[in-house]
This record gives structure tokens, sequence and C-alpha cells, in this order.
């Protein structure tokens, strides 16, 4: 059956459409060849060589002048769109839940597979289809306080390990906006839905998976304009934005940026500290074009709106993480890109002091920017010491996101190579990140 290599997922909020779920339901391909054509972007000769059709076929299909009722082929419709399979009246696809590897050792022959007494991806569908699902507000709040702890375990261990749980959530979740729900409660899963394919999104860009990271952040955008929530979608928009910087392309984040502002200017109850952590990402687009004036407005505004942030702010929980500290260190990093090495040294290190120590990511990160910024400033010992306090942290947390401002670290080091100080962190850096770094200039 067609599993195309990279193939990209059908969006969640097509899934979830009602003419989307009719259309399955009937088996009427016409229609849904017809949306996904539209709503994915995927045409018809694409869609003939997912699923394994001739392209003339599926032309005739979507004309009505053919039906497709053979079991074989709406089984590779499934497959190669990746449609669920109770969507068309299927059992759960292979590719719907991980599958449990083959039995290896003579005591996984004879049965002792640790998983044995699982029951099967096909039971699974059952039991689901059976059990009650009375959606409460208790429940949302279950939800929203899971999607806090994978923040959480994300800054301290990255995102690599949670995405299955994430990606299996959003699947979850996508389900719960299938059946008919009241208005509070379906405004409160799309909500719910929008935050786990931003958080996916977030897992794919660390790990430095662009396209991916894109197509979850745009799918989290599309969920949280059905309930027009204009903040939220300002807040992936600054995702998109932060990610364009790291792609080079600063004329696309500072597109992505002002369009998030405008969002929240438009919102309802947007805080001031919504407005400082934008204003923060609209600086960083500044800074990646080299433009020093409107880099320092931008500071200087995230600064203006953190200022009047009071203790009673209705701020929504994404923006929480955007605290004092955070503010010193983009400022400083904002500093940093402009070579402005000076100004950004001791913003960067007093943000570090106050830094949580589980926050292995974020230590590892800021630590990279604060070496960086020492080299900058000709302070080599300083640089390849802080250098070396950061590769416990990046050890820790495997994100390639900081394993990329190491490789940067590195290149810049080069010059210096033969210094005794560059030497012991070369060596240091070889023991604990043999693999990671195996391809970066030697510093």
């Amino acid at each position: 059956m067609p599993q195309p290599p990279g193939s990209k997922e059908l969006p969640v909020s097509l899934l979830a459409d009602p003419a989307m779920i009719g259309a399955c339901r009937a088996r009427d391909f016409a229609r849904v060849f017809h949306l996904v054509k539209v709503r994915a972007g995927i045409y018809p000769s694409a869609i003939a060589r997912r699923c394994d059709l001739t392209p003339s076929r599926v032309g005739e299909v979507m004309e009505g002048r053919r039906h497709l009722l053979h079991m074989d082929v709406i089984e590779r419709i499934a497959d190669g769109l990746r449609i669920p399979g109770h969507m068309l009246g299927l059992a759960r696809r292979s590719w719907e839940a991980p599958e449990i590897a083959a039995a290896t050792s003579p005591e996984q022959a004879l049965g002792a597979h640790p998983t044995a007494g699982l029951p099967g991806a096909d039971v699974d569908s059952i039991l689901a289809l059976a059990s009650e699902r009375d959606i409460s507000h208790s429940t949302l709040e279950a939800l929203h306080a899971s999607i806090t702890d994978y923040w959480r375990r994300d800054d301290e261990y990255g995102g690599e390990v949670l995405r299955p749980a994430i990606v299996g959530q959003l699947r979850y979740v996508v389900g719960l906006l299938r059946e008919q729900r009241p208005t509070p409660v379906r405004d409160g899963l799309h909500s719910v839905a929008a935050e786990l394919a931003r958080l996916t999104g977030w897992t794919y860009f660390d790990a430095r998976q662009y396209n991916q990271a894109r197509a979850y952040f745009t799918e989290a955008l599309g969920l949280a304009k059905a309930v027009d929530d204009r903040q939220f979608m300002a807040n992936v928009l600054a995702c998109m934005s932060l990610q364009a910087t790291y792609q080079d392309k600063p004329g696309d984040a500072l597109a992505l940026v002002s369009a998030a502002q405008d969002q929240a200017r438009g919102a309802r109850g947007t805080t001031p500290r919504v407005l400082a952590m934008l204003a923060m990402r609209e600086a960083f687009a500044h800074a990646t074009l080299g433009n020093h004036t409107a880099t320092h407005a931008a500071i200087s505004a995230a600064h203006g709106h953190f200022e009047l942030i009071g203790a009673c702010d209705p701020d929504p929980a994404w923006v929480a993480y955007f605290d004092e500290s955070k503010l010193i260190v983009d400022t400083g990093i904002a500093h940093g890109r402009l070579g402005e090495a000076v100004f950004a040294e001791p913003l960067v290190e007093d943000a570090l002091r106050r830094e949580y120590r589980s926050n292995h990511r974020g230590r590892a990160f800021h630590s990279f920017w604060l070496a960086r910024i020492q080299l900058q400033r000709g302070k080599l010992d300083e640089a390849c010491h802080t250098a070396m306090d950061a590769l416990a942290p990046t050890v820790t947390v495997g994100s390639q996101r900081v394993v990329g401002h190491l490789r940067e670290f590195c290149e810049e080091l080069e010059p210096h190579r033969r210094e005794p100080v560059a030497v012991a962190f070369e060596s240091r850096l070889r023991e604990v990140l043999p693999r990671q770094v195996s391809g970066s200039p030697r510093p």
C-alpha cells in the first residue's frame, strides 16, 4: 500500500470539517478528492501517485464518471492520503498507531514479547468507538494542563521524544471535534487543538525540520481562526517569524511579525505582556536585516509594554514564559545580532544568572549566545569556558537548534583553534558530543 516518503498529512481542520466527514462516510470520492485538492493543495496527479491510481482514473472520479467500490482501492486511498480508517469505515490503519516490533530474541519468539498482552490496534479502535466521550469543562482543563506539562518537559529535555505523545493527543482532540458538541465545548476543543498543533510545530522547529514545522504552525493558525482567537493567531505568527530568522529570511520574518501585531491589536483584551513579546520578535527581525534604528525602536517598544504589565492582567497561559529574565536575554540577543557586543554581554550574563537550572535548552541556547558575544569582544578564554559550561545542558536537552548554535560558535572559533583554551574546548566537545558535531569545522 502506498506510503510515499515525506508525504504530508491532511490538515487537521480538513479532517474535522463536516463536509469531509460526510464525504468519507458516504465514500463520495469525487467530493473527497475535490476537498483534498482545494484544502490541502494536493492535485489530482499527486492524488493518483499517492493512491496508486492512474491520473485519468482520478479525473474520471472527480468528474463523477467513475465510482470507487473495491475495498483494496479504498484502503489505498486511506493510506495514500492519510485518512484515518474509521472515517471510511475501515479498521485503524497501521500508520495510526505505533507498530509492535517483531520478536528478535528466543524469549520473544516463544511469545515472551513484553507488549504481547496489549490489545491490537483494531481492538483499540472498537473500544474507542464504544466509549462514552462526554466533554466537560474539567476535561478541557485537563487537556490544557497536559499542554503546560508538555512545555515544561520540552524546556528540560527537548521535544523530539515528546512529539509522538503530542501528535497522538492532537489526533484524539481532532476526533472529539468530529462529533456534535455544544458551542462552548467545541470552541474549547478548537483552542486545545490549536495549542497542540503549535506545540508540534515547535518541536519540529527545534529539530530544524522547518517544512514540517511550518505545516503544523499553519494548521494551528487555521484552528485558532475558526474560533476567532486573534491573540493565539498572533502567537503562531510570531513563532513563524522566529523560524524565518533561522532560515535567513528576514523579510518574511518582518512580514509575519507585523501580521502578528495586527492580529493582537485587533483582538479584545490583548495584554501588555503579549505586546512586549511581539515587539521583541519584531526587534529580532530588524536585527537580522541589520537595521539598527528599527531594532532599537522595537526594543524600546518591548520594554515600554513590559513596564505596563499588571499583576491582575488576564495573560494567556502561552505567554507566561515571557518574564523579566526573558525580556533581558532577548534584548541582549537582539543587540548581539547587530554586533553590539558591548551592550549585549551584561544583559545575557544577567539573564543566565536568573534562569532556572531545569531549563536545559534555555541555558544551553543562551550560553552559546554569550560565548559568541564574548568572542566578538576578544575574550577568548571566557568564551571557551562559557561554551564548555553549555555542553552539559546541550547533551541533556537534545535540541538540534542548540547544536546549530554550537556549530556557529565553532565556526567563529576557527581562527583561534591552536590556542590552548580552544584545544581544551575541542577536546571536551568531541568527548561529550562526538556524533552531533562530527560535521562541524574544527575549532
